[in-house]
């Protein structure tokens, strides 16, 4: 545990849901994992008791990579962890493949609904035809143009990505229940229901949803507030002019306004209280990470977002990391650009920034 971790509460301690079994974290609602075949090697899922009318079941939180070893492991829960009751539907809190990649198996198999943002189904339908945001050519030419174009060998690896994103999201339902910022979902038996509030957020992905039940003081947070890692918030090639890191800010701010002891469901790690504390320490590092730009570009002049990436990250990096870290360098940039504290060049064909 490092010494940010050590501030907020684990109130379940070092438990971990074992593969094909939960962890009952309040009445009803449960904590599974799923694996996936990345250097972030989970995602935390959640199985909610549920009733259409009078019909009992269970409503799914998130959905994992669609792959065989996902689709077993929910075999192995339906048989042992659903109490012999049916899904009645399948919350996404946005498009990324690890939330969203298995939702059309979940939802043709159970016959029901996928409720999600509609910004992020439609995102989530462009990036599937055309991985727009995830690799290909369109991917390659925006890093190219970032600097990237310096190692040639990574921007053909990223123009070869071209079916990543189909690769773990192979389908998507036809159709979908819209969620909305400040909406309202009731989930629970027939003679007790949770109203769960719709938190939109911006930056990480288009429109995630976040649920918070204050009668409940639980927070499904997805991937906006995370306990031990810091969010991914990237600028891609379909919204190359994007702020999204101020997106990002903004948006954990504003969950401000939930209680601080809120226990705080997230998509990765363990779930912890100490909401605020958390989103202080994440808009701590990204103030860091400002820092850090702006002294580099002080003592070396204008650089490209490629030529950054080693300020914003001191670890070697893969091919998959490093595209994330791309979108992450240029979101940082583009934060100070916007906010006119930086200017943008274009000089043999990559843009670079100089302090304003």
């Amino acid at each position: 545990m490092n010494l940010l971790e050590r501030q907020l509460d684990y109130p379940f301690g070092e438990a971990l849901p074992e593969r094909g079994s939960t962890i009952e974290v309040a009445p009803g609602l449960h904590w599974l994992r799923m694996g996936l075949p990345f250097a972030l090697d989970h995602i935390n899922l959640w199985l909610l008791r549920d009733s259409v009318g009078e019909r009992p079941g269970w409503t799914i939180v998130d959905s994992g990579i669609d792959d065989a070893a996902t689709r077993d492991a929910w075999k192995n829960i339906f048989a042992t962890r659903l109490d012999g009751l049916p899904v009645l539907r399948v919350v996404v809190t946005h498009m990324h493949p690890d939330h969203i990649g298995c939702a059309h198996w979940l939802c043709e198999r159970w016959n029901v609904s996928l409720w999600i943002s509609a910004t992020d189904f439609n995102v989530a339908r462009l990036a599937s035809s055309a991985s727009a945001g995830f690799g290909g050519p369109l991917s390659a030419a925006f890093m190219a143009v970032h600097g990237m174009a310096a190692d040639p060998d990574a921007v053909d690896k990223v123009g070869a990505r071209s079916n990543y994103y189909r690769s773990l999201v192979p389908a998507l339902p036809l159709s979908y229940r819209r969620l909305l910022d400040g909406g309202t979902v009731e989930i629970g038996r027939a003679d007790a229901r949770d109203v769960w509030s719709c938190h939109a957020g911006y930056g990480h992905a288009p429109e995630h949803i976040a649920l918070h039940n204050a009668a409940r003081g639980v927070l499904i947070s997805g991937d906006m507030v995370l306990p031990r890692i810091s969010t991914n918030v990237s600028v891609v090639d379909v919204e190359p002019e994007a702020d999204s890191l101020r997106l990002y800010l903004d948006s954990i701010e504003r969950m401000r306004q939930i209680p601080a002891d809120t226990l705080v469901l997230p998509s990765h790690g363990r779930p912890f209280r100490g909401l605020h504390t958390r989103i202080g320490q994440l808009q701590a590092h990204h103030e860091a990470r400002f820092v850090d730009v702006l002294e580099a570009l002080s003592a070396k002049g204008p650089q490209s977002a490629f030529e950054l990436v080693p300020v914003i990250f001191k670890r070697p990096l893969d091919l998959h990391q490093m595209t994330f870290a791309m979108g992450e360098s240029i979101a940082h940039l583009h934060a100070l650009w916007f906010a006119g504290k930086l200017e943008r060049h274009v000089a043999d064909g990559v843009y670079r920034f100089a302090i304003a």
